[in-house]
């Protein structure tokens, strides 16, 4: 018998070479054909979020005795009212206290040039520019677009193509695991159902909590920011909802702008007060919400959802930022799935 060229060790390491390469590949392939087809492809993610966040309320008027399409119509006439509204709600309080927001920073960051010099020279600049940074970092999402009437009809059309795929899958999620089912491989088709469900399970779970926790955080921070009477309370705690998407980062920047403009509108004590309002309630979100919230979901550690919000936001700015988290918990769903069914099946009898 000829000596193997390499010992088994190497030959080892090599397989798992070829396999890590393999998958890279693959997934490298799939992330160039989602930013390929990016129109098509956001308003199906938005649609599955959606879809996860509403299927209780869905199926509840199915259970009542309302016709699956109605119902589904129902849903998505209620998402249509729901963001309207909190869309409006948001932009009115940014626009409203924008300006005062805008003003405040500016003050703080001269306050902070007089005592540390170029860091506070730096918020001067981001408060005078942030609209144009705000363009710029949300351009990513946008390229290839050239015009803001062309950016409002691609968002516009995303919209509507998200509600009406939500109606869809709202109306036909019984025949979804037949579907899924009848495209697996020969003998494969359990596992696929059962990994298809959970990490939908993991995704509904995560953006209903996420809601439910961002909704707490920002009454608690605006009821706080108007018993101190900081300038443009509305219009923080509408950032601290939006912000609250973005996992940790959210949450750092908008309560970092809260605390800013409470200490240059009004002064160090109340200031101070503000950065305790802010801490209790990270503290009450990181201690209470999210492990009683979302203890049935998938937890995933701090670095990697920092991590995910990087790559998400390399890869399409802000949207992927909102996206990134909610596809990693579905991903961690999958992995979770996949090794207790085969880490099980490796158990001696």
């Amino acid at each position: 018998m000829p000596t193997p060229l390499l010992p088994p060790p190497v030959r080892r390491l090599a397989a798992w070479c070829v396999v890590v390469l393999l998958v890279t590949g693959v997934l490298a392939v799939g992330v160039w054909l989602c930013i390929v087809f990016k129109t098509a492809v956001t308003p199906v993610l938005l649609a599955l979020l959606g879809t996860a966040l509403l299927g209780p309320m869905h199926r509840r008027l199915v259970r009542m005795g309302v016709q699956r399409s109605l119902s589904a119509a129902l849903t998505c006439l209620t998402v249509l009212v729901v963001i309207g509204g909190a869309a409006y709600v948001v932009v009115h309080a940014l626009i409203g206290t924008g300006g005062q927001i805008r003003d405040a920073l500016k003050q703080a960051g001269r306050y902070l040039a007089g005592h540390f010099g170029p860091a506070g020279t730096s918020l001067e600049d981001l408060a005078s520019n942030a609209k144009d940074l705000l363009g710029k970092f949300g351009g990513t999402a946008a390229s290839g677009v050239i015009t803001g009437i062309s950016v409002v009809g691609e968002v516009l059309a995303m919209a509507v193509l998200a509600l009406l795929l939500m109606f869809f899958f709202l109306r036909d999620s019984p025949r979804a695991a037949g579907a899924l089912r009848s495209l697996a491989p020969r003998g494969a088709a359990d596992v696929v159902e059962a990994v298809a469900r959970r990490a939908f399970r993991a995704v509904a779970g995560f953006m209903r909590g996420t809601t439910f926790i961002a909704l707490i955080d920002a009454v608690c921070i605006t009821v706080g920011l108007l018993v101190l009477r900081v300038p443009g309370a509305v219009g923080l705690g509408a950032l601290v909802f939006v912000g609250a998407y973005i996992p940790y980062l959210g949450a750092f920047i908008s309560g970092a702008v809260a605390v800013l403009v409470a200490f240059a509108e009004r002064g160090w004590f109340i200031g101070l007060w503000t950065v305790g309002v802010v801490l209790a309630v990270q503290v009450l979100e990181g201690h209470v919400l999210q492990p009683v919230i979302q203890s049935r979901t998938v937890q995933m550690h701090p670095a990697v959802v920092l991590l995910a919000i990087t790559a998400g936001a390399s890869v399409a700015g802000i949207l992927g930022m909102l996206l990134s988290v909610p596809l990693t918990a579905a991903a961690f769903g999958v992995l979770s799935e996949l090794r207790g069914r085969y880490a099980g099946a490796e158990r001696p009898a």
